[in-house]
């Protein structure tokens, strides 16, 4: 941190020597963007507000009575969840039911499945037996990689004359 420090504080020193030693400008950059919306036009005082309150037509009168009522206990004003329609108390129940079971069950007993499912694709029984395979290799004094891993008399080369002028890279 001090050599960041140093390196910083030099690089400073180098630029006020460029600059002909005038003060640096520091620039200030806002996070927030300050808006002042001013209008400039000119306010209009001829423009009246209406003081007569307008007429409710029958629609607008007819609505008002049927939407006034907001209380959800009245029968009439209820919403089923759509599992019982006729039954309110059924249907609050069974609805919390179905949450409770699909939320609550399903994530967390799949969440706990899937945490301690079996070993998935053998990727531990892999490692295991290839730590296995070197404690007995070590045991039994042979070397860890064998060199001749095929038998060198089951692999086929090709002899010169097939190989004939093709360059092999090793």
């Amino acid at each position: 941190m001090a050599t960041l420090l140093r390196s910083v504080a030099r690089q400073g020193r180098v630029f006020q020597v460029i600059s002909k030693n005038k003060p640096a400008r520091i620039i200030v950059v806002p996070l927030l963007k300050h808006n002042a919306y001013i209008s400039t036009s000119e306010k209009k005082k001829d423009v009246g507000a209406v003081v007569q309150t307008m007429e409710k037509s029958a629609e607008l009168k007819r609505l008002t009575e049927h939407f006034k009522d907001t209380d959800t206990n009245k029968e009439e004003n209820y919403i089923s969840y759509g599992y019982e329609p006729g039954d309110r108390d059924t249907d609050y129940f069974l609805h919390h039911l179905v949450m409770f079971c699909s939320i609550t069950i399903c994530v967390c007993l799949g969440g706990f499945i899937l945490a301690y499912m079996p070993d998935y694709k053998f990727h531990d029984w892999c490692k295991r037996e290839a730590f296995l395979e070197l404690e007995r290799r070590e045991r039994e004094g042979l070397p860890l990689v064998d060199p001749d891993y095929a038998c060198a008399e089951s692999i086929k080369l090709p002899t010169d004359e097939e190989i004939g002028n093709v360059e092999i890279i090793i």
